[in-house]
């Protein structure tokens, strides 16, 4: 049984989400709670496996009781975020804390709002409860204060054979992509493009948060950027990113279509374009997330020449996209996320 704690300020948003969980027969929402401070009270007298956690609350806010709760005794946090630019930046900076995911504030007393949304909160809730405690062992044992810097990644030696990067990310996803560009020269000799699965207001301020610590520039694509070195580009929420090779260049498009798809971003409709795009010259990386978005777009890219990594089990809060692509033989690398930086560059020389 997966023992669930809800904190939230508001009570309807306690019945609705502890209504919901309550439908499946292996989660019980053991307690519930109306700020962080009784929040951290309710964890440690129920020890629940997953919190989901409110942002804005009287007392003590969600940001404030996630630190306290990632020092003192780790678990998965769910956050709840209202789908605005402002909640958007406040999820990002708790899945910098070490939350590993979000569910959306917007239940209202329709029902078919609330059907939508309960099948993704309860499969969430599933996945991240079955991860090994070993990503959330506590801070002081998990990174000594004596641990050494880790080296600056390197540029290897040889002839360059590939210039475009394709991420494909969900669950997870945030702080890894901030780990591996953040750790990129401000040289770096290839384009980069990223699907993470993010609702469309999230996805300016994903970017905005990357370019302000990242060397390299960041920024959300727009239809007619172009890519380039040394950048990389965030597909929209709610839309696709493909790209158009020109003669001398390559375009980026946002797109809609196709309509059909589960995801918006899709990794796999940015992996392909990119393989069909630039065939060999391609690189694919698929990190943490549920699901098994992006194998469909590797299988072409490597049907095109390209190379293809995927992030290690033991370094994905989910280990969903990269296992898919394992599975299926299609992985030429396995890397740790700390270690991704220099195998993508290493692997533009592959």
């Amino acid at each position: 049984m997966i023992k669930v704690l809800v904190c939230d300020d508001s009570a309807f948003m306690r019945k609705a989400i502890s209504t919901m969980l309550g439908k499946d027969p292996e989660i019980e929402v053991v307690a519930t709670a109306r700020d962080g401070e009784e929040g951290l009270e309710m964890v440690r007298r129920h020890d629940p496996d997953v919190v989901t956690m409110d942002i804005e609350m009287p007392r003590m806010d969600g940001l404030t009781a996630l630190r306290h709760i990632m020092m003192e005794s780790p678990r998965p946090v769910l956050m709840v975020s209202s789908l605005t630019t402002e909640g958007a930046e406040s999820t990002l900076k708790a899945l910098e804390l070490g939350a590993v995911d979000f569910i959306p504030k917007q239940l209202s007393k329709v029902s078919l709002d609330i059907i939508k949304i309960e099948t993704d909160l309860i499969n969430k809730v599933k996945t991240v409860a079955k991860r090994k405690m070993r990503h959330f062992a506590p801070r002081a044992a998990a990174r000594p204060a004596a641990a050494a810097p880790r080296p600056a990644v390197v540029r290897p030696s040889g002839a360059q054979l590939r210039d475009v990067v394709a991420i494909g990310v969900s669950t997870g996803g945030p702080p890894a992509v901030q780990k591996i560009l953040s750790a990129l020269p401000e040289d770096f000799p290839a384009g980069i493009v990223i699907a993470q699965h993010m609702p469309p207001a999230f996805t300016g301020p994903f970017a905005k948060r990357l370019d302000g610590v990242c060397k390299i520039r960041v920024k959300e694509a727009e239809t007619g950027d172009r890519l380039q070195a040394g950048w990389a580009f965030v597909a929209p929420g709610g839309q696709h990113l493909v790209l158009d090779q020109k003669v001398s260049r390559i375009d980026l498009v946002v797109t809609p279509e196709p309509r059909d798809a589960l995801y918006k971003p899709s990794a796999n409709v940015l992996v392909a374009s990119t393989a069909n795009a630039v065939g060999r010259r391609a690189l694919g990386v698929i990190l943490t997330g549920m699901g098994s978005d992006g194998m469909e777009g590797v299988k072409v890219l490597k049907e095109k020449g390209g190379r293809a990594l995927a992030q290690s089990d033991a370094t994905c809060v989910v280990y969903g996209m990269p296992k898919a692509i394992v599975d299926a033989g299609l992985a030429d690398e396995i890397v740790d996320i700390d270690d991704m930086a220099g195998a993508i560059l290493g692997n533009l020389y592959k």
